[in-house]
């Protein structure tokens, strides 16, 4: 797709903060109120925005316990695959999932409050799916880079 410089310099700023003003926002592009307006809807409607959403500190809600867990399935049918998926889906304490390749198939990103909370995840949740040969789980000691900005 091809965005001029405007429409780069508008989605940087909307990922810095989306609750900026459109009048803001044409002030600081050097554009109309309207034609900000115009951007954004334009932007909405071509999907490259694909929604808006506020940015929870985990440590105030309590679930600054973040596990990277790796998944091997049993074998690799499109049954399998299309089942763990509906299913790790469903959990909420599952940020993101990823199918990648590798020794194995799914990375998850996992928030909870504590180590005791992720063993009764592990336990009463993640194990009792079916098509799973095995799970490695790492407990991160310090987020280095967390972003949800894409560099355009």
């Amino acid at each position: 797709m091809n965005l001029d410089h405007k429409d780069r310099q508008l989605l940087n700023l909307l990922q810095q903060n989306s609750k900026r003003t459109t009048k803001s926002l044409a002030t600081e592009l050097s554009l109309s109120v309207t034609a900000v307006f115009e951007r954004i809807k334009k932007l909405e409607r071509l999907e490259v925005i694909d929604g808006y959403v506020a940015m929870v500190n985990r440590k105030k809600i309590d679930r600054d316990f973040l596990v990277i867990c790796h998944v091997k399935l049993i074998q690799h049918s499109k049954e399998f695959i299309t089942q763990f998926e509906r299913e790790i889906s469903k959990f909420p304490e599952v940020l993101e999932c990823f199918h990648v390749s590798g020794d194995y198939d799914y990375i998850l990103k996992i928030i909870v409050k504590d180590i005791s909370e992720y063993r009764e995840f592990m336990v009463s949740k993640l194990t009792n799916l079916q098509h799973i040969a095995s799970t490695q789980s790492a407990f991160t000691i310090k987020e280095v880079k967390t972003t949800t900005t894409v560099a355009l």
